[in-house]
């Protein structure tokens, strides 16, 4: 975790440099034109801190589990590709058409969104990551809707300054008991040192994470839980999942949180 906070602490000055040199603002919630897509440092940071940590696990083989590689990649494997579906998403992508059940709608008539790109190789992604896990049909089933709905959960909760953050802080808490110990726990640990790092920029809406940051802040607890064995707590977790999209295509998160005193107390904790 102390890894992944002080990367991202020294490349997030350079990293909102470079995007506010490229003119790369858009309007937030309050209407005040600040840098979006900054949750590119996850990524970055996750990139730089790889190797180091690697080499730190093969030099020293105390705890085996830092050595699986093939757990290594399939993390970077899905940090890379859902940063850059999210990218695609914050640069080019159009809030005419809202929503899981909006986007399909329009892929169905035939017109292609960027929601749509990130529905068909999102989802590819999400299948290629269940399979490369293993086990029946219905596990890769359970897996594949596991990662697909948490990174678009936390899409969904990415519309006002630190709540995406704070959201994943709190599936990080739920998980950590059940990945520890393992490179999962130890993974979620060095984006949560990532995020924390990042997070009162956020929180001061200095800079907008955009599904850049929100993607992969949804995806390493998605996987995370897809590689838990089959049980209650994989099952209690994606039946949640669920329960939380179909309440979001019938109405406001932020609705529901402005009219709930502890979730809007938790919602404006940390808030300039």
């Amino acid at each position: 975790m102390v890894t992944g906070f002080l990367i991202t602490r020294l490349l997030l000055p350079g990293v909102l440099q470079v995007i506010r040199r490229a003119g790369f603002l858009r309007p937030n919630y309050r209407q005040e034109n600040i840098p979006l897509g900054a949750g590119l440092v996850f990524l970055l940071t996750i990139l730089l801190a790889a190797p180091l940590l690697l080499l730190g696990s093969l030099l020293n083989r105390s705890d085996p589990a830092t050595v699986d590689f093939r757990t290594w990649l399939l993390f970077l494997f899905g940090a890379a590709v859902f940063t850059a579906l999210g990218l695609l998403d914050d640069v080019w992508g159009s809030r005419e058409t809202t929503g899981l059940k909006g986007h399909l709608g329009r892929l169905l008539a035939g017109h292609l969104t960027t929601g749509g790109i990130k529905f068909i190789f999102g989802g590819s992604a999400a299948l290629t990551a269940a399979l490369l896990l293993g086990g029946g049909i219905g596990n890769v089933v359970v897996n594949t809707l596991i990662i697909a709905l948490s990174v678009n959960l936390l899409n969904l909760l990415d519309l006002r300054p630190g709540r995406a953050g704070k959201g994943y802080l709190l599936v990080v808490a739920l998980l950590l008991p059940q990945t520890w110990p393992g490179l999962p726990a130890y993974l979620l640990l060095l984006l949560t040192g990532s995020l924390l790092a990042y997070l009162p920029t956020d929180l001061k809406a200095r800079a907008m994470l955009g599904d850049t940051g929100a993607n992969l802040l949804g995806f390493f607890p998605g996987l995370a839980a897809a590689t838990l064995p089959p049980g209650s707590f994989k099952y209690a977790f994606l039946a949640v999942l669920l329960l939380l999209h179909l309440i979001a295509e019938k109405h406001s998160f932020s609705q529901i949180i402005a009219r709930s005193r502890i979730l809007n107390f938790f919602d404006q904790l940390g808030r300039g």
